[in-house]
């Protein structure tokens, strides 16, 4: 795929995210573009269904391909792991679905040196996304920044 065509593919991708277009995710990957390919910021397609709390597009993304514990590197406030971004928000259907496809519950963000899961549950407060994660495995950092 030449990279004009790549680039179109990517912008339609992520914009189908932010709309919760299963349709044309569905067709954008269908048409060939990798489910872990970032946009030019470096933000991932599983982080930003994940930090949006789109459950039926993540699981398109993982069942396409995506690793659940990819680290997106956009932006401030795109940057980190699907999981934490999920927990952060308390989209458990998001959080299920990515422990489903192999989300590691105690990988932490900033590359193993950040907040864990559980610990942005927890501060959430969002107290079901909290006990979905402590059942599959997770613990808390000990962070508190």
């Amino acid at each position: 795929m030449n990279q004009r065509r790549q680039k179109k593919l990517t912008r339609r991708l992520f914009n189908a995210i932010l709309m919760g277009d299963t349709a044309v995710v569905k067709a954008v990957l269908r048409a060939g573009i990798a489910p872990n390919k970032p946009d030019s910021a470096g933000t991932t397609p599983l982080y930003l269904a994940s930090v949006t709390g789109e459950a039926d597009i993540a699981r398109l993304l993982l069942k396409a391909g995506a690793s659940p514990d990819t680290e997106s590197s956009g932006g401030f406030g795109s940057e980190g792991t699907p999981l934490c971004a999920a927990a952060c928000w308390g989209y458990t259907e998001t959080v299920r679905e990515l422990l489903a496809h192999g989300a590691d519950p105690n990988r932490r963000e900033d590359h193993g040196t950040g907040r864990s899961s559980l610990d942005w549950a927890n501060e959430g407060p969002h107290p079901e996304t909290a006990e979905l994660l402590t059942a599959a495995g997770a613990t808390t950092s000990g962070r508190t920044t």
